[in-house]
Parts: structure tokens; sequence; C-alpha cells
């Protein structure tokens, strides 16, 4: 584990640059994206695999253990039959070539079978671009890649995010907002190279970020900061979207539950996960061993998951929790699900219903919060694990000690993980009205 890592310096003087024209993403009709060059992303290339071991690298944006978290508690509660378990490698103020750095010691010896990566933002020296600055990013980002696959881990090449205000520490005039933007743009444009060269996965996470902070400051207004208070590091909502980028690309179809109900009948199928305890003329009772994503909070704020949820389809496309009812004779009916309530018409319930999108607040919701506290606590442990005890005097005396006492230590955390996860009984009726 300590030999030098001479993988980390490859001897590449490759100039990379935009790719053509015609290879260019969609993007919204306004002048605002008018300078603005990103290639068209590739369709996703992985898929999560049932005893995945997945490591979710990057900076300290990684380091908040926002978006790490939100994906960890969407692995553990809404799809746990795959049995993936995460370590997050957070680790602020780091370039791509820090972690080459590091790998091997903090990530490799734990045997990953995928990793996510989220380098970029310090790469890129909030700056306007250089090509010196893409040859290094490409040149180091590219080590990780080949470096994960030499010790058989699949891997999700990750873009940078976005910045939405220029950082109190950038004094420089010609560093403006765009221009570090379209650094950043083209940065992501390289980690595009980088996964077709490697073929491997690509996560985009800079135009989601940067097309959501347009639409919800329209939507919101000015003071909307999706890239935090500090333009750089996200608040919940901006977290929200870099999940969605990172789930997205690991290959999820976002299908968590399916009820369908004959009204004429009175019976019921469900899906996988779920199987119904009893069913009378009025109320129908589910176990569920798969929960809905479950989020609150305000939607106009940045500090939410909820209002993350109004900017991209995370709900369309990775929360769906359906429930529909075949055979309606009144025009609307009530639907009631624990001790909420929402009205619906006979053709809306025919169509289809999302449950996880509409109630807010659900028969979920205290189960989902305290897996959550559970996986925040395990992360939270992770980056004392590998910052404080790795790097710090314990590891300088004896890494291969401090590596068994800290596993121990972690493990009870897991241990609360899963045992926080346990499968809820709710109840559904729908009244005619």
């Amino acid at each position: 584990m300590k030999k030098a890592l001479s993988f980390c310096i490859l001897s590449l003087s490759v100039l990379v640059g935009v790719a053509p024209a015609q290879n260019l993403a969609t993007m919204p009709d306004d002048p605002y994206f008018a300078d603005f060059k990103p290639l068209a992303a590739p369709a996703t290339t992985e898929s999560l695999q049932k005893g995945d071991r997945l490591a979710i690298i990057g900076d300290s944006i990684t380091e908040q253990k926002m978006y790490s978290r939100i994906m960890e508690t969407y692995l553990t509660a809404c799809v746990p039959q795959l049995e993936v378990s995460v370590r997050q490698f957070g680790w602020g103020g780091e370039k791509a070539n820090g972690f080459c750095n590091r790998m091997e010691n903090d990530c490799l010896r734990f045997k990953p079978t995928i990793a996510t990566t989220c380098y970029g933002m310090n790469d890129h020296r909030y700056e306007a671009y250089k090509p010196e600055i893409g040859d290094e990013y490409y040149r180091d980002s590219t080590t990780i890649v080949t470096r994960f696959k030499e010790a058989g881990t699949r891997v999700v090449q990750g873009s940078p995010g976005m910045i939405g205000l220029k950082p109190w520490w950038q004094n420089n005039p010609e560093s403006t907002l765009p221009a570090m933007n379209k650094n950043l743009c083209e940065l992501r444009n390289i980690g595009i190279k980088i996964a077709g060269e490697q073929n491997v996965a690509f996560a985009d996470v800079f135009l989601p970020m940067f097309i959501a902070d347009f639409q919800a400051r329209k939507m919101y207004g000015d003071e909307y900061k999706l890239a935090g208070e500090d333009g750089v590091h996200p608040d919940w909502a901006g977290h929200l979207v870099m999940a969605y980028a990172f789930l997205k690309s690991l290959g999820l179809d976002g299908d968590l539950a399916q009820f369908t109900i004959d009204l004429k009948d009175g019976s019921i199928n469900v899906s996988e996960g779920h199987k119904v305890l009893s069913k009378s003329a009025d109320k129908i009772v589910i176990e569920s061993s798969r929960y809905p994503f479950c989020a609150a909070g305000e939607l106009n704020s940045f500090k939410t998951i909820r209002s993350g949820m109004t900017l991209v389809p995370f709900n369309q496309e990775l929360n769906r929790f359906m429930l529909k009812a075949k055979n309606a004779t009144a025009s609307s009916y009530k639907v009631i699900w624990g001790d909420q309530s929402r009205s619906y018409t006979g053709k809306q319930l025919e169509e289809g219903i999302n449950l996880a999108a509409d109630f807010e607040v659900n028969p979920f919701s205290a189960a989902f919060k305290k897996v959550d506290e559970a996986v925040a606590h395990k992360q939270n442990y992770e980056t004392h694990q590998i910052k404080s005890l790795f790097h710090g005097d314990e590891g300088i005396v004896d890494m291969e000690a401090t590596v068994s006492l800290s596993e121990r230590a972690r493990q009870l955390r897991l241990i609360n993980l899963r045992e926080s996860f346990k499968p809820v009984v709710h109840t559904l009726s729908i009244i005619a009205e």
C-alpha cells in the first residue's frame, strides 16, 4: 500500500480541445447560453449489479456529504434488493491528482467494484480556461480511471458542477463568472472525451446544474442560490441535482412501486418488494420493503431537497411510487394514504398517480428519516476515518492497525444503518366523492 504511485505521473502531453460543433448538446433557447458549447453527453453504459461496493470520490463538494448521502439513502431504502454498499471519499480542496496520490491507500484497499468521480472545481483554478488546465485535468483524470480499471473497478467519470457566484477568494478581474463556468464546461467536455476513450460511463453534473440554476432563478427569483451561498458549495437543492445526475448514470430505472387496483371487483396487484396484508371495501393494507424517496420542505428554498426536485425530473425518472385504479365510475375520488388525502379524477387514476411526488408527508417519512440519519452518521465517520486517522498520527505509526481498528468502528455504524431499514406497513383507500 505504501509503494510509490508512479502511475500518477503519466507522460501525456495532450492538447485537449472541444470536439466538432455538430455533437453539441441541446441547450435552452436563451442568450444566456449562447457562448457555451457543451458536447452531447453519451447515454449511460453502466448499471448497478447486486452486491456492488460503490466508492464516491471527489473534493470538498463530495466532503459536504450531501449528494453522497442522497445517493446512499436512495440505494439503501429505495432499491435495497441490489444490496449495494457505499463509502464516500471526499477531501476538501482536492484536485484529481490529489486523489491519484492517495487512491491506493485510502480507496483501493477496500476493493470497490464501482466508483464515481467528481473533480474539476479546484482543477479549473477559478479562472478562464487555458490549454494547460485542460491538459492537467485530462492527464490526472485519465490516471484515476485507468488505475481503477487495473484494479477491476468500473468507473463513472463525473463532470464538475457549476459556479453560481464569483467566490470571495477569487480577486482576479479576468476571472468572471461566465469565464469560470465556460472553463468548467470545457472540463466537462474533456470528461466526455475520457469516458469515450476509456469505455466508461459518464455523469453529466455541470449541464443539469447550469440549466437548473437558470430555471430556478426564473421560478424563484435571483436570490435562489443553487450553487450555494459561496457560489461553489451547493445546499440541498443543488446536491439533489448532483445526486440525480449520478444515480441516472448508474442505470437505475426508478420503478419503486406499482399498485394496481380494480375499483369494480376490489382486486389489487402489487410489484416486487410489496405485499398485500389485508383488504376490505375501503382499505388496503400493504407491507413494503422498498421505500419512496421522501423529501419535505419549501419549494422555493435552495436549502431543501424538495426544491431541487422541481428543477430536474427526479420524481419522474427515479422516484416512481405509482398507484393506478381501473374501472373508475365516479368523476372524482379521494385517495387516502396513511393520514393524508388528495383528490383525483377517475382519468388521473386510470393513468396513474405518483404517490412519492404528490404526498410530501407519507407513511414512509419517519422510517425514511431514520435510514437517512444512519447514512449521515456512517458517512461522517468515513471522513474522520480517512482524513484524521489514515492521514493522522495513527496512520503514520501503524497504518494496517489503524485500518483494522477503524473498520471495526465503521462496522458498528454500518450495522446501525442496516438495522434502521425495516419494512413499512401502510394503508391505501380510494373513495368515490
